[in-house]
């Protein structure tokens, strides 16, 4: 890949649905030339498919963190249920190491995430954790 191809992935990225046509004008080539390295992109593997941003898709909260929790004994199904029924808990893992869980957290505001973390901590079991802040997030397979 060339700079121009890195150019054309990072025009693509910022709007999947731009025409041949803007690529074009942007890149300052002509629309048959984007065309055929669009093309060839795709058949190397460079370009693996395209997407659809949805309404959905745009998180509504923008504080987003991962919380490391250590428990004690046996109480890992029922610190997984108690956190799973936090609103602001969007997904629990489980894991080896130093951690047993792992809560990805999502809220509007600081002091919201703050209460979260509050409330993880105040969960009988819990007896240790570390909260890390989510500061950007690139999608897998994207460079």
């Amino acid at each position: 890949m060339d700079d121009t191809d890195h150019r054309l992935i990072a025009e693509l990225r910022r709007d999947g649905r731009a025409s041949l046509s803007d690529l074009a004008a942007i890149l300052n080539l002509s629309r048959a030339t984007v065309r055929a390295r669009m093309d060839r992109l795709a058949a190397r593997g460079e370009i693996a498919g395209f997407t659809v941003l949805t309404r959905g898709d745009v998180n509504p909260a923008p504080v987003r963190a991962l919380m490391l929790i250590g428990i004690e004994g046996r109480g890992a199904e029922r610190i997984t249920a108690r956190l799973s029924g936090l609103p602001a808990v969007q997904a629990v893992h489980s894991t080896n190491g130093k951690w047993d869980l792992i809560a990805e957290i999502g809220t509007a505001t600081l002091p919201e995430l703050d209460e979260v973390i509050a409330k993880v901590r105040n969960i009988e079991g819990v007896t240790t954790s570390e909260t890390n802040l989510l500061l950007t997030t690139r999608k897998a397979g994207r460079r």
